[in-house]
């Protein structure tokens, strides 16, 4: 069977919805509300959690977008820019799996690069990849109290070499 070429009305795009920050799920669950109620041609939605205040809709045209988040609390619009649309290029590194990475262990010394504890070396009790955190317990503490922190919050100072 011979693939017909994609021509501009059948090309979906990327575009950028601006939100008002911490506010992203919420504009995102009513967004997918109104697609459905709407029939809209919508396909899909993302929002990477490093980038707040935005998430990327995908559809066939700017009027869909603007009809899925018309009247919706905390949209503040769709990304005006020369090309408004985004290629898929540019959200790869979202997608790509950052726990293949990790390499931190139990027992690794630690040293905490942000939060209340800037600066205190804590030892590693567990490491949950998925969540992409670990939970530690400070060294210098008079009382030992673990801690659930982000792996890009910590620093390796030594490897456990119980191996």
């Amino acid at each position: 069977m011979e693939q017909q070429p994609m021509n501009e009305t059948t090309k979906t795009r990327i575009f950028t919805v601006r939100t008002t920050i911490g506010k992203e799920r919420q504009v995102i669950d009513k967004v997918s509300t109104n697609v459905k109620k709407k029939g809209l041609s919508v396909y899909s939605i993302v929002s990477p959690s490093e980038i707040r205040g935005y998430f990327f809709i995908e559809a066939d045209n700017t009027d869909e977008v603007r009809a899925a988040i018309y009247g919706v609390t905390h949209a503040k619009g769709l990304v005006e820019r020369d090309i408004q649309e985004i290629e898929l290029q540019e959200l790869d590194r979202f997608f790509s799996p950052i726990s293949e990475s990790i390499t931190v262990e139990e027992g690794n010394i630690v040293e905490l690069t942000s939060g209340p504890f800037k600066g205190d070396k804590a030892k590693i009790k567990r490491v949950d990849k998925i969540k992409e955190e670990v939970v530690v317990e400070l060294l210098e503490a008079a009382v030992s109290i673990p801690l659930t922190v982000k792996l890009d919050s910590i620093r390796v100072i030594k490897k456990n070499e119980e191996e």
